[in-house]
């Protein structure tokens, strides 16, 4: 159970660091806003999720491994985009971002849901969805945009089913299975969302012309 852990926190803090990268080149910010806009999206689900189940300091404080690792990737992000590979490419761009994030967050909400134990459904869920969405929602906050989870494409919902479905498979077909099945039910909720133009409903307030 360790190792497979490991592995989904790896791609997540890949994933994850590759989107807060990208949202940093968007944002035209330098090679240090960058690298920190890649590192916090790619932590900061974790530490909250260390801090909620009592684990401290967080993993992140005691494994260089995965700020590293994040830390490099948005160096790479940055090297590609400073390049002008993703200028005139809007479309890549989108769909990049879309399957990184996706990634993330379906690799961060399972493997937190498996990492919370037996300590009752609603913990390992709860926890699972904070993972999933910490570090977009801090990525957006430092970007200055409004958390992605409020207005786009059911990302916070994509969560919380992979966490249910993640929840209620394993201890009927352990984890390996758990765990595809949370992950495949977050990014195809997430691909279909963006597809489909998926949102769920808005309050319409008028706004004074005054």
């Amino acid at each position: 159970m360790d190792t497979l852990i490991f592995v989904l926190e790896l791609i997540g803090t890949l994933a994850f660091a590759a989107s807060g990268a990208m949202t940093g080149v968007r944002k035209n910010m330098d090679i240090f806003g960058v690298a920190i806009l890649g590192l916090t999206t790619a932590v900061g689900g974790g530490v909250i999720r260390d801090l909620i189940l009592g684990s401290t300091p967080p993993r992140t404080f005691q494994d260089p491994i995965y700020a590293g690792l994040a830390v490099a990737t948005a160096i790479a992000v940055f090297i590609v985009a400073r390049r002008g590979w993703f200028e005139g490419r809007h479309q890549f761009y989108d769909l990049a971002m879309l399957v990184m994030d996706s990634l993330g967050l379906g690799a961060f909400t399972v493997g937190a849901a498996l990492e919370a134990g037996q300590d009752g459904a609603f913990l390992l869920i709860f926890v699972g969805v904070v993972t999933g969405v910490g570090g977009g929602v801090l990525r957006d906050v430092l970007a200055g945009d409004t958390p992605y989870i409020f207005v786009k494409h059911v990302y916070a919902c994509a969560s919380l089913l992979g966490a249910i479905v993640c929840v209620l498979l394993q201890p009927l077909a352990g984890e390996s299975v758990s765990v595809v099945a949370g992950m495949l039910s977050v990014v195809a909720l997430r691909f279909l969302s963006a597809y489909f133009h998926w949102n769920l409903p808005h309050a319409r307030v008028e706004r004074s012309t005054e």
